[in-house]
């Protein structure tokens, strides 16, 4: 009996045992699938995202008015009552409302005046169906909406001011907005599509080097003029009849920080983090371990930001290690998260040398923090060194705010633009004007030239992180611009890839021109500020007269045989 209840026993937990392994069993073939499915949906959809975003038609990419590209120009300081009136005013102007969508951005101006996107529109629709020159910027205004609106800025400034005075020759001046999302496909469709336009007479952009260089082959087949403020790298495949830059070249601030190494701290041995993916990283990392070289000093170490496994604390002992006494950082918008991992587990243990821009970057105050403080840069232009210019005084009455590097110097780009359009309206009679030897524009940072390269002639302006209080980031710590002594090597010798052969046309003027880089003047001390800090009028600003005045309100009426409905319409001035 006792051996016939243990075979039971047996049978019941095997079958028992049986029972839960199918349970398991089923359970695993009840759920894998839908995690398989969950995360083949999730990869899916995010493939579409992307995928998507370089399929959105360039109808909806390209916009004089009829569509919102920049969708907050502020952040959180936009009040409701102005994103309300912008709306309102794209509505109208795209019915052909030009009157009633001027009073709409002229409300919208008047709750919040840093606003370039809406500046444009209003003066766009002020325009309404008037002749006007029309030119084009490219900004990623998607992806990058900070840097979209500083480049913004520079260009609506500059249309503002020709617009007040009376136009070019008496034509206004209408610019047309295109976002690009900073990627190299989608910056060459932008291109095509605005060759094929033949209202557009000229281009100011696009962002970064990466996006500039691969629109280029397409500006120069359909012999589109293209002025960047922004775009500094050096590559022989941005050889261009049609391309001109505002902006110093890596090869200037590459040799400006090695110089400081070198020279001023008296460092010889280097490490440098930079992005793989990018043209200006690429650029600059090159132009530097050159220069550190040709001064006897060397890089030991290089280390990929891109580069999903790099680990910044292990890194920066691997750098120590072999002897690197200064750290140099050059990212790009896509590893700018992992450079200030670098900058901070660096604890100062490491001189520290930033770029030309992207580390230029309230973001790097506000995380970077007492790690950033003594960090060099080396940037176009500052504020601080140019407090008393009209282009300083007239920006912070318009925006009421500081305005950085960026602004300036694609003001400087939309300066010469109509410069050249003040003597020819057509787009191979405006490359003709810049590459003349005697053309000159005013802008920002002095005067514009261009070299037979299409480059143009100026230095860099070296900054360092300081803390401070108060500060004007608001962040405790400030970007200050260092005495003119620490300035590079005044000579830019670009390499023979690079310099324009003059064209038939060309060579009528070219005359004496010589096809090399002339002396550089001593840098001007003046930036690329990462903040727009809101800041109010005072009082002497109040004060300026009528005719100085760069905000709005000052727009200039039309003639009696120009004028449109939308005249009467201005803007408060700002009495914050």
């Amino acid at each position: 009996m006792r051996k016939h209840r243990e075979i039971i026993l047996l049978f019941t937990s095997i079958f028992m045992a049986s029972l839960l392994v199918t349970g398991v069993l089923w359970l695993v073939g009840r759920f894998m699938p839908l995690v398989e499915t969950t995360e083949k949906t999730a990869e899916k959809k995010s493939e579409q995202f992307w995928a998507n975003k370089s399929t959105i038609p360039m109808s909806e990419r390209i916009s004089s008015g009829n569509k919102i590209l920049l969708k907050n120009e502020n952040g959180s300081n936009e009040a409701q009552g102005f994103i309300a009136a912008k709306q309102s005013g794209v509505e109208a102007i795209a019915a052909g409302n030009y009157e009633q969508a001027a009073k709409y951005f002229a409300e919208a101006l008047r709750q919040y005046s840093n606003a370039p996107e809406t500046l444009i529109y209003f003066n766009n629709a002020r325009i309404g169906s008037r002749q006007a020159y029309t030119i084009a910027v490219v900004a990623p205004t998607a992806t990058e909406p900070h840097s979209a609106s500083e480049i913004l800025r520079g260009v609506a400034q500059t249309q503002n001011e020709v617009n007040q005075a009376g136009g070019i020759n008496g034509v206004p001046l209408k610019v047309v907005i295109a976002n690009d999302d900073d990627q190299p496909e989608i910056a060459q469709q932008i291109a095509v599509e605005l060759v094929k336009n033949p209202d557009i007479l000229g281009v100011v952009g696009h962002d970064t080097s990466t996006a500039t260089l691969a629109a280029i082959p397409v500006y120069d087949a359909g012999k589109l003029p293209v002025i960047s403020g922004t775009s500094v790298s050096i590559k022989p495949n941005d050889f261009s009849h049609y391309f001109f830059r505002t902006v110093p070249t890596t090869y200037v601030g590459g040799r400006a920080l090695a110089d400081y190494m070198l020279t001023k701290l008296k460092l010889q041995n280097a490490a440098v983090f930079f992005d793989a993916r990018s043209a200006i990283s690429q650029s600059l990392k090159s132009e530097f371990v050159a220069a550190v070289s040709l001064g006897g000093g060397q890089v030991v170490a290089e280390f990929d930001m891109s580069d999903p496994s790099l680990r910044p604390a292990k890194s920066i002992e691997q750098a120590i290690d072999r002897g690197a006494k200064v750290l140099m950082l050059t990212p790009d918008y896509d590893s700018f998260d992992k450079a200030l991992q670098v900058l901070t587990v660096n604890r100062k243990r490491l001189f520290v040398l930033g770029d030309m821009g992207k580390m230029y970057d309230i973001k790097t105050l506000e995380v970077g923090g007492s790690a950033a403080v003594d960090m060099v840069m080396a940037v176009p232009w500052h504020i601080d060194g140019s407090a008393a210019s009209e282009f300083t005084r007239r920006s912070r009455k318009l925006w009421n705010a500081d305005v950085g590097w960026v602004t300036a110097m694609v003001y400087d780009a939309t300066q010469a633009m109509t410069a050249a359009l003040k003597r020819s309206q057509t787009r191979q009679g405006i490359q003709q004007a810049l590459s003349a030897p005697d053309f000159v524009a005013t802008g920002a940072s002095g005067s514009i030239r261009f070299l037979p390269s299409g480059l143009r002639n100026s230095p860099v302006q070296l900054v360092k992180v300081s803390a401070r209080q108060p500060s004007r980031s608001g962040t405790g710590y400030d970007f200050v611009p260092m005495p003119s002594e620490s300035k590079p090597s005044t000579k830019e010798e670009l390499p023979v890839t690079e310099e324009k052969t003059p064209t038939s046309e060309d060579k009528s003027t070219a005359g004496d021109e010589k096809a090399g880089i002339t002396e550089q003047k001593a840098p001007t001390t003046e930036e690329k500020a990462g903040v727009t800090e809101q800041k109010a009028p005072t009082n002497e600003e109040k004060a300026t007269s009528t005719e100085e005045k760069a905000s709005i309100t000052e727009q200039k009426a039309p003639t009696s045989e120009e004028k449109a409905p939308v005249t009467e319409e201005k803007i408060p001035q700002n009495e914050q």
